[in-house]
């Protein structure tokens, strides 16, 4: 074996479950991320119908609009699992490409989410509107926090790449940030079907 390839081999990280720190702390993460998600989302159908003052969800929500920002994020999560395939193979320039474009699709999510919101404060529809607008633009802005957070830590990476400090032997710390892209991706859908999806 050939001293390059083996410099490419990811180190095995011994544990008494079986199972990564690394992972084990995302998954962590994430099943406390769920309660945070969850609690938003209770809250906002414990006082959906509950609008007295307009403008109400039917008057505001461009749902085919959103549905381009849907296939936006879900366009993502395949494009990071190619970056993902193309770091297992070492094959540095597709990993950077892919990535790149996964960054670019998260932007333009968040810019098609900021557009969104702009237009729904013309519209009239802010925080402190209503409770539709209080509820909405907490659990989507909460959202969006976090596809902000994954946007910047993608692209930090796709920068370490370039100074040899994300390569084929850091396949387990990427794996991991795959694990909280398809995440945000996720809720995302949930929120899209029971918020924009489900009539009022």
């Amino acid at each position: 074996m050939s001293h390059s390839h083996a410099q490419a081999q990811p180190v095995g990280e011994h544990t008494t479950t079986g199972i990564s720190h690394n992972r084990l702390m995302m998954w962590t993460f994430l099943a406390s991320d769920c309660m945070f998600f969850g609690s938003l989302i209770w809250v906002y159908f414990a006082y959906r119908g509950r609008y007295f003052e307009p403008p109400y969800p039917r008057d505001v929500l461009d749902i085919p609009y959103t549905s381009v920002s849907a296939a936006v994020l879900l366009l993502s999560s395949f494009s990071i699992v190619m970056a993902l395939t193309a770091l297992e193979r070492a094959d540095m320039r597709g990993f950077r490409g892919w990535l790149l474009g996964t960054i670019l699709l998260g932007a333009l999510f968040l810019g098609g989410q900021y557009y969104e919101f702009i237009t729904f404060y013309h519209e009239g529809l802010t925080l402190t509107a209503n409770l539709f607008g209080t509820t909405f633009f907490v659990l989507t802005g909460f959202h969006g926090t976090h596809v902000f957070i994954g946007v910047v830590w993608l692209l930090v990476q796709w920068l370490l790449s370039y100074f040899g400090k994300l390569t084929p032997a850091h396949v387990e710390r990427f794996f991991v940030t795959t694990l909280y892209w398809h995440f945000v991706d996720i809720v995302w859908i949930i929120i899209f079907m029971l918020v924009y999806l489900m009539p009022y």
